[in-house]
C-alpha cells in the first residue's frame, strides 16, 4: 500500500510539472506560426529550450522557416543553444525548408552556420530544386552541391524540378551535368516527372535527348 501511494504522489508531482511545460510548448508553437516574437522571447527567457518539438516532432526554426516568421526565425537563429541543423521526425532540417520556400538569404545563413548541404537521403537541393527559386539551386551547387543527390527511391534534383520546380531551375541543372536518363526507384525519368505535372512542354524537351 505504501508503494502505491509513494506512485500516486510520483504521478502527481509528475503531472504537476509536465502540464506547464506543454502549455508553453503550445504557446511556443503557436507564436512561432504568426511571427509573434514578444512570446517566443519571453518564452525563452524562461528557459524553453528553442529546440523543443511539437506533438509531430517539428522543430522550432523549421516551423519558422515554414511559416515565413522571419523575426521569430531570427531569435532563434541567435540563441545561444539552438541546433541549427536539428531535423524533424521526417529527416527535414531548417536548411531543407528555407530551400524550399527560395529563401537564399536564410539558405546561405544556414549554411555558413554549418547546417549540412549534402546529407543522404532528401537533401537541401532536393528541396530547393521542387521550389519557386533557381538563385537558391544555384547557390547549393556554388557551395559544392551534389546535382545527382538522390532521395530514398532514387529521385534526383531534376526529376523534382521538372515536376514541381521553375524551368530556368531545369536548364541549370541540365547545364550543371543533370542526367535526363537517370531513372529512380519507380522506373521515372524526368520528362515522366514533367508529364505527371501535366508539363507537356517540357516532358518533351527532356524526352528529346534522352534515348
Amino acid at each position: 500500500m505504501k508503494l502505491l501511494f509513494k506512485f500516486i504522489a510520483y504521478l502527481a508531482v509528475a503531472l504537476a510539472v509536465s502540464l506547464p511545460a506543454r502549455a508553453e510548448s503550445v504557446e511556443y508553437f503557436r507564436a512561432l506560426e504568426i511571427d509573434n516574437d514578444r512570446t517566443v522571447a519571453r518564452l525563452l527567457a524562461g528557459g524553453l529550450d528553442p529546440n523543443t518539438r511539437d506533438e509531430r516532432g517539428q522543430v522550432g526554426l523549421y516551423v519558422a522557416l515554414r511559416a515565413g516568421s522571419a523575426k521569430c526565425a531570427t531569435l532563434l537563429y541567435a540563441h545561444p543553444a539552438i541546433s541549427i541543423d536539428e531535423a524533424n521526425v521526417a529527416g527535414e532540417t531548417p536548411l531543407m525548408m528555407a530551400a524550399l520556400r527560395g529563401n537564399l538569404e536564410w539558405t546561405a545563413k544556414l549554411a555558413q552556420r554549418g547546417a549540412r548541404i549534402n546529407r543522404d537521403g532528401w537533401s537541401p537541393l532536393l528541396y530547393a530544386a521542387s521550389g519557386p527559386e533557381p538563385k537558391v539551386v544555384a547557390w547549393l551547387l556554388e557551395q559544392g552541391a551534389d546535382v545527382e543527390s538522390l532521395a530514398p527511391n532514387g529521385t534526383t534534383p531534376l526529376m523534382m524540378a521538372a515536376r514541381y520546380g521553375a524551368e530556368p531551375t531545369v536548364d541549370l541543372l541540365l547545364a550543371r551535368g543533370a542526367d535526363r536518363k537517370r531513372r529512380n526507384a519507380q522506373g521515372l525519368d524526368a520528362a515522366a516527372f514533367a508529364r505527371l505535372g501535366g508539363r507537356e512542354p517540357l516532358a518533351a524537351r527532356l524526352a528529346a535527348n534522352a534515348n
